[in-house]
């Protein structure tokens, strides 16, 4: 989110200690947010892996999982969901701030303005592309331990034996089926709350609102940012969790495996788990959103500028 004017410039921050401040914001919005939703992430990653047998929806993979593996299944992937999404979420938010300025530079405040919808596009993407670096190893391991609860006991163990028996490569065998998923989740995601965040302070003028309505606010452009990104990101968000469930055969390139997964899926196989999708990128989009504002507000990261 952009970052609000206050009344007096000399107290803004820039440089660093700015986007340092983004950065931190971007990387606690997205951790605790991710974290707090690990159980429908894993009924919702067990339904893409396994559709003939997790039939029942969201509510009943939900009791299938505790029937069959206990209420702590449910947290599977909680180590490395966390701290993936504390390093995506700094990347993507810190980076969003600072590649938007960037353009800002590049190409003037108003023609910048004027172009508003491709320069957010633009930095939103640029700044995924760097998250996704940092997030892919551990979003890799998080998959393998939701769908082989036997393989590892959490984070630490899973990354090392992926490494050691596999090598670097396999943290980035997804790595493509990644890019197609969060780019355009980040583009969909940043272009539609910034755009539905100024048309709510259009309506209801920011200066007028208390904080706690611009917090409202912002969970509010927030839940329409994350169904329009979960819906843009489905198909690729299947392809990851498929092509991560299991090494590939030898000799089979990531390329292949894509196409071979994306044959095997058709249209309505890669939008297996929707409903749950929709409820938890809905969710964590609105309260990342809101939690971003609310602890920049209190880090006084007010040096950004609006467009």
């Amino acid at each position: 989110m952009s970052a609000t004017k206050t009344a007096a410039p000399s107290e803004k921050l820039s440089g660093f200690a700015l986007y340092s401040r983004f950065a931190f914001a971007g990387a606690v919005c997205c951790s605790v947010t991710h974290g707090a939703l690990t159980p429908v992430d894993v009924v919702k990653t067990r339904i893409q892996l396994d559709p003939a047998k997790y039939n029942r929806g969201m509510i009943g993979g939900f009791k299938q999982v505790i029937q069959g593996e206990g209420a702590g299944a449910l947290l599977t992937g909680f180590g490395p969901t966390a701290a993936g999404y504390f390093l995506q979420g700094a990347f993507k938010f810190g980076g969003y701030e600072l590649f938007k300025q960037q353009s800002i530079n590049l190409l003037g405040y108003e023609k910048a303005k004027e172009n508003k919808t491709a320069v957010y596009l633009a930095s939103s993407a640029l700044a995924e592309f760097f998250a996704d670096i940092a997030l892919c190893p551990l979003e890799a391991t998080r998959i393998r331990l939701v769908s082989q609860p036997e393989f590892a006991s959490g984070l630490l163990s899973g990354f090392g034996k992926i490494l050691k028996n596999e090598g670097v490569g396999a943290f980035y065998s997804g790595f493509g089926p990644i890019l197609f998923k969060q780019v355009p989740y980040t583009m969909a995601k940043f272009v539609v709350y910034e755009r539905a965040a100024e048309a709510i302070f259009t309506v209801f003028p920011k200066e007028n609102m208390t904080s706690s309505t611009q917090t409202v606010a912002n969970l509010g452009a927030g839940l329409i940012a994350g169904f329009a990104a979960a819906i843009v990101s489905q198909p690729a968000d299947t392809m990851l969790s498929k092509i991560n469930k299991t090494p590939g055969l030898p000799g089979e390139g990531t390329t292949s495996r894509l196409i071979k997964i994306g044959k095997e899926l058709g249209l309505k196989g890669s939008y297996t788990g929707i409903g749950a999708r929709l409820f938890m990128v809905g969710t964590l989009t609105a309260f990342q959103f809101a939690i971003y504002s609310d602890i920049k507000k209190a880090l006084g990261a007010t040096g950004g500028i609006e467009l």
